[in-house]
Parts: structure tokens; sequence; C-alpha cells
């Protein structure tokens, strides 16, 4: 079918029921010995697995529990810091941005989110357009009619994808929604045509795909790539290293956002101090995104106001 204005209608379904009660009360201010609420993404992503590392570093190290939840990832969690039911969560850069502002997108246009804050940025987030080599998709143009997961309603995932597909003046194509790993089974089953995953590479969904299919990641290169960056200025450049997945031997260029880790004004200062001071003073008991998470590099792209917690930490 011929997607006519569904974006707008699709983010402002995602506005009412992702970002919710964005006037209700704020609670939570994770006092010592607390269990803090940590909303994370799904589970074949980077955001889940990543946090729950961090949930060890931080129970292992401080008398804090947390309590890693999978969700719908960025557009969601920011829903869930502004009603209270997140301490803290992973969210993408441009998301946060929109979402402080009231700006971007239907979900936060005139509402913007005052108690929303930063804590630290942590490593790039590739768009990833994959397919099977069966469908005969070699280039973004060929997704055109195309029937594409765009990731879940709700997600930093699914802003992204229609972002670009807006760019690129792709208009005709029938959207899913679902999380990485749903959108690989789709991809196994034949059910679509192709996928977009933003998360930091590699992709643990795509790789379980890249291990009993043969893929192709599409590229986003070129003046198609220009003008994703032109029309979206949180877009950067960046390349998928040939190798990362089963099959797929050479370079890819695409581009991508910035994972960070938010909060809200009402987790108090020593909490989000402890937290922040904890994970980054034990970065070597990660392993994933190594390459990427430091303390020189987390305020690279931060997009939002820091807590006072994380200004404390990352001014010392």
């Amino acid at each position: 079918m011929t997607y006519h204005g569904s974006r707008r209608r699709v983010l402002k379904v995602t506005g009412v029921a992702g970002v919710g009660a964005l006037a209700g009360c704020i609670g939570g201010n994770g006092d010592d010995g607390d269990r803090l609420s940590w909303h994370a993404g799904g589970t074949g992503g980077t955001y889940y697995p990543l946090s729950n590392e961090f949930k060890t570093i931080v129970e292992d190290n401080t008398d804090f529990s947390l309590n890693v939840q999978s969700t719908g990832a960025s557009v969601e969690n920011v829903g869930s810091l502004a009603d209270g039911s997140a301490d803290f969560a992973l969210i993408q850069n441009d998301i946060a941005s929109f979402a402080k502002n009231g700006t971007g997108i239907d979900a936060f246009q005139d509402n913007p989110i005052d108690t929303l804050q930063g804590v630290a940025t942590l490593y790039p987030e590739t768009i990833t357009l994959v397919t099977l080599a069966g469908n005969d998709i070699s280039s973004i143009e060929d997704i055109s009619g195309a029937t594409i997961n765009t990731g879940d309603l709700g997600s930093g995932t699914q802003v992204n994808a229609l972002q670009i597909l807006e760019s690129v003046g792709i208009s005709d194509f029938e959207e899913q929604n679902a999380s990485f790993s749903q959108a690989s089974e789709q991809l196994a089953n034949g059910d679509i045509d192709a996928a977009f995953v933003v998360g930091g590479w590699p992709v643990g969904a795509i790789e379980d795909l890249a291990n009993t299919n043969d893929i192709v990641i599409v590229p986003i290169e070129g003046e198609n790539r220009e003008t994703v960056k032109e029309d979206a200025s949180w877009f950067s450049d960046d390349t998928i290293p040939g190798g990362t997945y089963s099959g797929v031997d050479e370079d890819i260029e695409t581009v991508a956002v910035q994972a960070m880790i938010a909060t809200h004004a009402d987790v108090s200062a020593n909490t989000v101090e402890t937290v922040t001071a904890t994970i980054f003073d034990n970065l070597g008991d990660l392993s994933i995104k190594t390459d990427f998470i430091s303390v020189d590099s987390a305020q690279n792209g931060m997009s939002i106001e820091l807590h006072e917690g994380a200004a404390t930490y990352f001014d010392a």
C-alpha cells in the first residue's frame, strides 16, 4: 500500500500511549538503598544486554539494586522517565532533544518534558537496514513498494526509519512494527522484505539471522546519506565494518545517532552521582561497546542539560 500521512498518525498515537501522563506526578527519588528502575529496550538489541551489565556493576559496588526492564526503547522510555516509573533509561540523543524541547515528532510536539535530564552519552547507534539475499534489494531505492519493519511503535528506531524513508523520497511501503528479534523472525519467514534496526553493532538479532540466512546490509550512502544528514542534523556518518556479520565481508556505509543514559530531575543528586561514578569508574567490567564508552567521550553529543549528580561527577 502507499504510505499516506501515517507517520504523523503513528507518532501521535505513540504520544498518547507511550508518553502518557506528562502532567502526572513524578515519583521515586532513588534514595540510598532503594531499588532503582532502569528501562532499556528490546532483548534483541544493544540496550538490554548493556543495561544488564550496568546492573551488575551497580549492584556489585553499591547498595542499590537495579530492575532492568525490556521496553520499546527511546520514545517509550522518555514517557517512563516523565511519569516517574523509571529512574534511569537508555534513549537516543535525537529523541532526548525532541522530548526536552517539545518538538520534532508528534509524541512531544508542544509537550516538552521539562524534567528530562542527561547523564552520559555512550556509543554510536548505527542505523542498519537489513534484508535477505533472495529479496533482490541492494539499495535503499529498492525498498519502494516493500513491506518494511520500522521497529517497535514508540521506539527511536521507528522515528529514525520514517525520517530516513521520508528524506530519500520513499512513501510507497507497507509498515510493520515489531522488536528486533521479531523482525529477524519475520525476515526469515518471508513475512517482510526488510527491517530497520538501530543499535550498536553487532546487534544480536542480526547476528542470529546472519548465522542461519544469507543477509544483505543495505547501505545508506552517497547523495542519500547527505540528504538524510541535511534533513536531520543529529545523524552522523557511520560504517559497519566488513566481517561484523557472517557473510557480509565489505564495509557498509550508513548513518548513526548516539545512545545515552537519561534520568529525571526528581532523582536525587546523590543517587545519580553514585550510579554514574560506579559505572564510569568500572568500565573495565563491561564487555559491550568497550571501544566507545569512556569518561572522555561521555558528553559527546549530549543534547540536553545534565542532571546535577552527573555534572558533579564529570566536573570532578
